[in-house]
């Protein structure tokens, strides 16, 4: 229970220490945001003794990765892939099903229940750990001072002795383009449409706007995706590897405009019309769709914090500038996550939520950054860690190549789930593992092998000698290590 000193009708002065007032002082961390790099960090500040307060305007913790994000579109991915076998792939596998029919409605409040328990048992987290949950919006007023609006109303002001900004990202707007989302949506409205569209569109081909597609596009939409690069999947993924993903894309039935770009869009007599253009110039074209997915990217979230009071310094592209033990340019004030340098993955957040966190109470603190994996969960998933095979090429290092097929590995083809293979990319000389390449069945998971390998700077033979069970897919991960250093078994 919060005791409050009033300052005016609705205006309080207040230090909250582990949910009861004080005049001990202020915190030692007050974080802003509760998504994953925010409640990370606030959880193993306050594990490691230092007295701490999250700061969180949405009313729920997890941001947009929990509420509107990773977890919803990751059960909506389970789901639609369920329905989609029910539907097209049991009676090769001796199941005789009839009568299969989406129950849209019920599928999105399987989605709502699993958004709900993990942003409850964040809360819970926060109650184990001794952390002051405040809900409302921060903005500073000095580099150790936040003023804040509570979402029951009034305003109180928090002082830290350490400030983390951990306020993540927003959707990229398209200029020209209105967002209404329900016709035109982003990611948020896409995981929440009241029927399946006949048609839909998605503007951008990389790791989102896949996922999504992939999802109606199982459940029944024709998805066309619109990228401006000549290849999907963003500039991590291998090229090699991306090509095989798109052709595998195509065969279930989501068709791709590469190499084009949308010059603008709007909702003519209830459906939403599209002109495009090569991005070459010229031959330009106008589609026509049911629902329009914007989906171009992600931007840091800065609105409100009211930086310039405190001198914090963007780059050009409105991102917090740190150094390398997350100090922004005001004293005492520091940014992880979305809002800063790199990949915008909750899972690189939470690692900085826990590096800023010990340096804050012991001096150190580290993120390998060149073992920060990515995934795409679309179905077979693709996922990567290290450099690609064309990066490897540009800076001149000398490596070798290992590779094994699903095909050729006896639980994929016992599962009837064979699309796919393994890549490894390791240093010539020495045999390091320099980057793992996966597409194919459960992927997101293997690759967390490759990144503790890479983590502790093993080699693909290492790998290879490692006694992998037998039948896993995971045997495909050690004969592709085994290519790199020698030559697979079974292929």
């Amino acid at each position: 229970m919060l005791r409050l000193q009033s300052t005016s009708a609705r205006v309080f002065r207040i230090h909250i220490c582990r949910g009861f007032a004080t005049s001990s002082g202020p915190y030692d961390t007050v974080v802003i945001g509760g998504g994953p790099g925010g409640y990370v960090a606030a959880i193993k500040s306050a594990q490691l003794g230092l007295r701490t307060a999250c700061i969180e305007k949405r009313g729920s913790l997890g941001g947009t990765c929990l509420n509107v994000g990773c977890i919803p579109s990751k059960a909506m991915l389970n789901n639609s892939h369920l329905y989609h076998q029910a539907k097209h792939d049991m009676k090769a596998r001796g199941i005789e099903l009839s009568g299969i029919d989406l129950n849209l409605t019920q599928m999105m409040k399987a989605k709502d229940t699993s958004v709900t328990s993990l942003t409850k048992g964040v809360e819970g987290l926060f109650k184990k750990n001794k952390v002051d949950y405040i809900k409302g919006a921060a903005s500073f007023t000095s580099s150790n001072h936040l003023s804040v609006d509570l979402l029951e109303g009034g305003q109180i002001e928090v002082e830290g002795k350490n400030i983390i900004i951990a306020t993540g990202s927003e959707v990229t707007p398209f200029p020209g383009i209105e967002i209404d989302e329900d016709q035109i949506v982003t990611s948020t409205g896409a995981l929440s449409l009241k029927e399946v569209p006949r048609k839909m569109v998605v503007i951008g081909g990389g790791i989102i706007g896949l996922e999504m597609g992939s999802v109606w596009s199982r459940l029944g939409s024709e998805v066309t995706v619109v990228e401006f690069l000549p290849y999907i999947g963003g500039p991590g993924l291998d090229e090699e590897l991306g090509k095989q993903f798109q052709k595998t894309l195509v065969k279930q039935g989501i068709k791709f405009k590469t190499e084009t770009k949308v010059i603008s869009a709007e909702k003519v007599d209830g459906r939403v019309r599209i002109q495009l253009e090569s991005a070459k110039g010229g031959n330009q074209e106008t589609i026509e769709t049911d629902v329009l997915l914007v989906s171009i990217g992600r931007r840091p979230y800065t609105s409100g914090l009211n930086l310039e009071k405190i001198g914090v310094e963007l780059d050009n592209k409105g991102r917090i500038i740190i150094d390398d033990q997350y100090n922004t340019s005001a004293k005492g004030v520091r940014a992880i996550g979305d809002v800063t340098f790199g990949p915008m993955l909750a899972h690189k957040a939470e690692e900085e939520g826990i590096a800023v966190s010990e340096i804050l109470a012991t001096g150190h603190g580290h993120v390998n950054y060149g073992v920060v994996p990515s995934v795409i969960y679309t179905h077979p998933e693709v996922a990567w860690v290290g450099k690609t095979e064309q990066e490897l090429k540009q800076a001149g290092v000398k490596y070798k190549v290992g590779k094994f097929p699903f095909l050729a590995n006896s639980r994929a083809k016992t599962n009837q789930d064979t699309e796919g293979s393994v890549k490894f990319l390791a240093e010539a000389e020495t045999d390091k593992i320099l980057g793992v390449h996966i597409m194919g069945p459960n992927a997101g998971e293997m690759i967390g092998s490759a990144a503790l390998a890479m983590e502790y700077g093993a080699s693909s033979e290492d790998v290879a000698r490692t006694c992998h069970a037998h039948p896993t897919l995971s045997e495909a991960f050690k004969e592709a290590a085994m290519a790199a250093c020698g030559s697979p078994i079974h292929f």
